[in-house]
């Protein structure tokens, strides 16, 4: 890299326009990022109100078994399923991103059908694995009319998983390009149509909690349908239109390479967060204890959808300049990012803190589980807080191409360190569901902690020059397997 030369020293008047300069372009740079993030909340949480509106119609049928057994497919089905694919697709925030920056349009379209290929493959597997949960429920020692529930809810649920997989691509797609309304549009439009539906199938077809996830997949499909016409005949997808070809085969093994890990770095952190209530069930008490802690994990579940809409804009944002070859733009994005981050933090933090004997009692008219949720308030804002920052860090992460070094952070911060502490806290000290948590924040803290190291430390021009380096490389190798 060219060292750079000494400047002068500026005047005071000089000095003055420059800092007006980067305040102009601090704000010019939020409004960018704001305009994104604002919509894709909209976005990521109308599609996770899908799954609440169809275990809320099955727990209108007042049948306990099937609200029991839906409830834990959903978990199931979030942990083993979705959450795989929502953290490989997030590999096209590199690729797309970057070559988008770099108006390698043609190659947009090649990327996001690797996506798409890889991603239906992988549904296989997990399509396997559900079609036989109940033995691994009744394994674990949960009820057999549970399991068997929660099995034939999960195989009903197969449509949407191969739905979903093809949806994530085409969200990354319409991300990465600032395309927001088209998928804003449709989420709204899908999810008003889902209440109706679900209810049709669930209700008036009679079939219960089957029509229930049914509903979820006509939902996911119906989103794809619409974001598809809108690819394919809109003028702003005309150079990025997505086409199966043999280019696109070509690329699966490059999406790979990047997938893997953000899989890993997405769905180390969540799975964290599962396992409590999973191991909660060996404490003393473990109906109380489940609960407090099923309560504080729906309601850090509901939340993780802001940051993680927030961290997608930073993603885009970060992707698109390093592609472009405009480091200090990208290092202005990831600095309006932090600054957004820690602002949702403090505002959330205090919500919650005044809403504290309120939370509780949304979700339970148990005294004891209410009281107990109280004083969980605390903690929960520590963890609302880290879960802001850790999106944001992670956004910028995947749009740097830096998702191995996220993966290894997690792995480290939450089962070296989180799980073990946890562990102590909760059974050691007897501190129970309170020290369970307590051990699995410490290692969110880590994580942004470790993650804000890294991050102030990239060197945004060598990223830069890897971004555009590695984009001519593949143009060039594309172009040499079409002569």
């Amino acid at each position: 890299m060219v060292k750079e030369e000494a400047t002068p020293l500026l005047t005071k008047s000089e000095e003055n326009d420059e800092l007006e300069a980067s305040e102009g372009a601090f704000w010019a740079e939020l409004k960018r990022v704001g305009s994104m993030a604002a919509p894709m909340v909209t976005v990521t949480v109308s599609q996770y109100l899908l799954q609440v509106v169809s275990l809320m119609m099955v727990g209108h049928i007042g049948i306990l078994a099937s609200f029991s057994g839906v409830a834990l497919a959903v978990s199931f089905a979030e942990c083993s399923g979705f959450c795989v694919l929502i953290g490989m697709a997030g590999a096209l925030e590199t690729l797309c991103g970057q070559t988008y920056g770099a108006q390698e349009f043609r190659k947009i379209g090649n990327y996001t059908c690797s996506a798409m290929i890889t991603l239906i493959l992988v549904c296989f597997p997990i399509s396997l694995m559900w079609i036989f949960m109940d033995k691994l429920l009744m394994l674990f020692g949960q009820d057999t009319e549970i399991s068997h529930v929660a099995r034939e809810y999960c195989i009903c649920l197969i449509p949407a998983l191969f739905g979903h997989a093809v949806l994530q691509s085409l969200i990354r797609y319409f991300q990465i390009q600032s395309m927001i309304f088209p998928m804003v549009f449709s989420s709204i439009v899908i999810l008003c149509l889902h209440v109706p539906i679900c209810w049709c199938l669930v209700f008036k077809l009679g079939l219960g909690h089957i029509g229930a996830a049914f509903a979820i997949g006509i939902a996911y499909w119906l989103n794809v349908i619409w974001l598809g016409i809108y690819m394919n005949y809109s003028p702003e997808c005309e150079k990025t239109k997505i086409v199966f070809s043999y280019n696109a085969l070509l690329c699966i093994a490059e999406f790979c390479q990047f997938a893997i890990p953000s899989g890993l770095m997405f769905c180390l952190e969540w799975w964290s967060f599962e396992i409590l209530t999973i191991v909660a069930g060996l404490l003393p008490n473990s109906q109380l204890e489940t609960s407090v802690l099923s309560v504080c994990l729906s309601t850090t579940t509901l939340h993780y959808f802001i940051p993680h809409a927030i961290g997608a804009s930073a993603s885009t944002r970060v992707s698109n300049e390093l592609g472009a070859g405009n480091p200090r733009t990208a290092k202005g994005a990831v600095q309006v990012v932090v600054v957004i981050g820690i602002a949702e933090a403090i505002i959330v933090s205090i919500l919650f803190l005044c809403l504290r004997h309120v939370i509780g009692n949304a979700y339970s008219n148990d005294k004891e589980v209410v009281d107990y949720v109280t004083d969980m308030v605390p903690l929960l804002c520590v963890s609302v807080s880290a879960d802001s920052i850790i999106c944001a860090l992670s956004g910028i992460a995947r749009g740097g191409g830096f998702q191995t070094i996220g993966a290894y952070v997690n792995l480290g911060a939450y089962y070296l360190v989180g799980a073990p502490i946890a562990l102590l806290l909760g059974f050691g000290l007897k501190l129970n569901a309170k020290g369970l948590w307590m051990g699995t924040l410490t290692g969110s803290v880590l994580n942004v902690i470790i993650l804000a190291v890294v991050t102030m430390l990239t060197d945004w021009q060598k990223e830069a020059t890897k971004a555009r380096e590695r984009i001519a490389e593949k143009s060039i190798e594309a172009y040499d397997g079409s002569v």
